[in-house]
């Protein structure tokens, strides 16, 4: 459908008193963590990202792209899987960007699509973003869950379309008819009146002014680009050097399987299951009686958790059992297994552009953060049984 916003010329921009052509288009507003991933990458000989995804098995392809165009904050666990893959130390992959010899233009210009930039697309994918959050804020029941749960709109896409990440043209057709669902309009059209109406009201200034200043943003980035530099500095110094994997050699460069190392032999043990459903999501950890077969390479803390009920959805009956490993850290896409008081709370893990992981349950719709907790509170479901 054609764009309803200024068209035809500049004074048709103008709706009330606020002129549409007044807000700034940032073309690098997706860019939240330059960094040297792929400048290492080709250095090391993987010229294909996909080449080098093959020996990362722990970062789904998807989020190894991110990363690399910068579009999400890396976590320190991922810069370390992937410097030692690289034979390099995780913080060779950070970038001081405010080093007078850095160019973010330059920087992107390799990730560049080279499609022509529609700017009243650019604009009301800003002031859609801002009218997805002001829509959020008022609402204090409608939960990352409930959005998903409610109108179909998936966690990352939920992300994607609050931080403006492309046009409305680019996103399918399931996304866009999830956002007509949020905002109870019967099409593009509607919900282009409606966003456009609250721009001229101003209920989307305050929104707006975290979606399109350049500033903040860069700030935040700042913030966390020193944050992950202490962390790797903290991890260097608690080990030895000689941990890092050295880079194969120039002949075995371009062939993956010189990175890869054997599987080790299976483990056969049992674990013991837990668990009784509690009121709100909660699982009780109390023993059951009964084992089941421990996964390949779970460690020894590793056990069973009874489900109890469907808090994730049928995906996850509450007959099933999971396999709770403290011994590992959840990563985003999988789910993990939150311990409140005595009891355990199973949730779907999702990370936001910063890199920082929260979790989510369906029924009852709950949201719980995971970085910043203990590490005894929190651990990776490695594995279902149903």
């Amino acid at each position: 459908m054609e764009s309803t916003i200024g068209r035809s010329t500049q004074s048709e921009a103008k709706v009330g008193q606020r002129d549409l052509t007044e807000i700034p288009i940032d073309p690098f507003r997706n860019i939240v963590f330059p960094n040297r991933l792929r400048e290492k990458r080709r250095a090391a000989g993987f010229m294909k990202l996909l080449r080098f995804a093959a020996v990362l098995p722990e970062i789904p392809y998807i989020r190894l792209s991110k990363i690399e165009r910068g579009e999400v904050v890396a976590r320190t666990d991922e810069l370390g899987r992937i410097a030692t893959a690289l034979g390099i130390a995780p913080s060779d992959l950070l970038i001081d960007i405010d080093d007078p010899g850095f160019d973010l233009a330059e920087w992107a210009q390799p990730f560049a699509d080279g499609k022509p930039i529609d700017d009243d697309e650019e604009r009301f994918a800003l002031l859609l973003a801002a009218a997805v959050r002001a829509r959020r804020s008022l609402d204090a029941d409608l939960t990352i869950a409930d959005v998903e749960q409610r109108f179909g709109l998936a966690q990352v896409n939920l992300s994607r379309v609050e931080n403006a990440a492309k046009p409305w043209p680019r996103w399918n057709a399931a996304v866009q008819s999830a956002l007509l669902r949020l905002f109870g309009v019967a099409d593009e059209a509607a919900l282009r009146h409606n966003v456009l109406a609250a721009y001229q009201d101003g209920s989307l200034a305050p929104f707006l002014e975290n979606v399109v200043d350049p500033a903040h943003r860069w700030s935040r980035s700042r913030s966390r680009i020193a944050s992950l530099a202490r962390e790797l500095n903290g991890l260097s110094a608690a080990q030895p050097s000689s941990e890092a994997r050295p880079l194969p050699n120039k002949r075995d460069a371009h062939d993956e399987r010189a990175l890869l190392k054997p599987s080790p032999a299976p483990r056969a043990r049992a674990l013991t299951v837990y668990g009784a459903p509690l009121p709100d999501g909660l699982i009780d950890f109390v023993n059951t009686g009964g084992t089941i077969d421990a996964p390949r390479d779970v460690s020894d803390a590793a056990f069973g958790l009874r489900v109890g009920r469907a808090t994730l959805g049928g995906g996850l009956p509450g007959h099933a059992i999971v396999v709770v490993d403290p011994g590992r850290y959840p990563v985003a896409g999988g789910l993990a297994a939150v311990r409140e008081g005595t009891a355990w709370r199973v949730v779907a893990v999702t990370i936001d552009r910063d890199g920082v992981l929260g979790g989510y349950s369906v029924n009852p719709a709950r949201e719980v953060p995971i970085d910043g907790r203990d590490a005894t509170e929190v651990a990776a479901v490695v594995a279902a049984l149903f």
